[in-house]
């Protein structure tokens, strides 16, 4: 994350093997019912084969928990080792979340005017991603994953994402990404139809990433042009609430430059803890405020307009303060992984001139 986790409101699933200016549409429930347990499976394997969680000290996981605990980001994230600790425990499952995530707002990105997944066109873009707060690999895998089960209907040639992050995610976002583009390792005495079956996550050619170590409330204007002005879409995944709580101003001023940046027709994608406050001093009263609210009054409330532009900036798309992806049965992973729920808010930014 950018600044840090919130590991609230998951609850443990042990798997086998050891382990807006319109009405926003409610989100539909994603008890993770349209992800095909075989995907799933190869995106925990892209853990496992990159990270070895499997051969992680109990010692030094138990420092990281501990870190997280009292909340002192700066240590839990402030050496690899515990880096690769981190993703591996908790980015796993966060990115089969986040895979259906991505799969339940499809219609939404990519619409036409049946509302259904916008169809393949000859001159295909590409579909730029900046994820802020997503150094953790987590976005990395879901994004793979959605790529190579959607590869032959959404509507671009390659997706690019950008991860922005104040931790030294390197390596952990280097490692995940070959493991997703490479096939497994296979023993030398694996059968002919082992390796015949032995393929990638996903092809090379459909996917670019790149990672930025950057404090996303203290990045420089030209950094931020060049960050969110060619974006289709950025995400703040279990992020923003970390953000306000750090600093309420910067988060604003950080929400009102992506609206700035971003072009009309991109997206804002936010996933976070329910029931998330912050602190707020409005009119000069200091009252604890949702986070949803926050993020409202900044993008479609009156904290988005300028004295001489009454024009909605935003939509909403879709919203919705609770739901859960629950880990289905038959999945193996070394470790115990975790249910999440989270909520979530897809704004669509609007064009400034009517």
């Amino acid at each position: 994350m950018a600044r840090g986790n919130d590991k609230s409101n998951a609850s443990k699933t042990k798997l086998s093997g050891g382990r807006g200016t319109t009405a926003p549409k409610r989100a539909q429930p994603s008890d993770n019912t349209g992800l095909p347990l075989a995907l799933q499976q190869k995106c925990l394997d892209v853990f496992r084969n990159a990270l070895k969680p499997q051969d992680q000290s109990t010692a030094i996981v138990q420092e990281v928990k501990g870190h997280l605990y009292n909340r002192d980001f700066a240590k839990a994230f402030g050496t690899a080792e515990y880096l690769n600790v981190y993703a591996a425990r908790w980015s796993p499952s966060r990115a089969l979340g986040y895979m259906q995530i991505l799969s339940d707002i499809s219609k939404d990105l990519f619409p036409d005017q049946d509302g259904k997944i916008s169809k393949i066109t000859d001159e295909r873009q590409n579909f730029r991603i900046c994820c802020v707060g997503g150094g953790a690999g987590a976005e990395l895998v879901a994004t793979a994953g959605w790529i190579s089960r959607n590869a032959d209907a959404l509507p671009f040639q390659r997706v690019e994402s950008t991860f922005v992050d104040i931790a030294a995610w390197n390596s952990v976002v280097s490692d995940l990404f070959r493991a997703s583009t490479t096939p497994p390792e296979l023993s030398k005495y694996a059968s002919a139809a082992a390796r015949e079956a032995n393929t990638a996550l996903l092809e090379q050619g459909s996917y670019k990433i790149d990672f930025q170590q950057l404090d996303a409330l203290a990045i420089e204007d030209k950094e931020c042009h060049e960050l969110f002005s060619k974006a289709d879409m950025v995400t703040l995944m279990f992020t923003l609430n970390e953000l306000y709580t750090t600093s309420i101003p910067k988060t604003q001023k950080l929400l009102a430059r992506l609206t700035t940046e971003l072009r009309s027709g991109s997206y804002l994608l936010v996933v976070d803890s329910p029931g998330s406050y912050s602190a707020v001093s409005v009119n000069g009263a200091e009252k604890k405020y949702p986070m949803q609210w926050l993020l409202d009054y900044t993008l479609i409330g009156t904290g988005q307009k300028g004295k001489d532009d009454d024009r909605p900036k935003w939509q909403k798309l879709v919203s919705d303060d609770s739901r859960w992806f629950r880990l289905p049965q038959g999945l193996q992973y070394p470790i115990e992984l975790e249910n999440m729920r989270y909520q979530i808010h897809l704004y669509k930014r609007l064009d400034d001139t009517g």
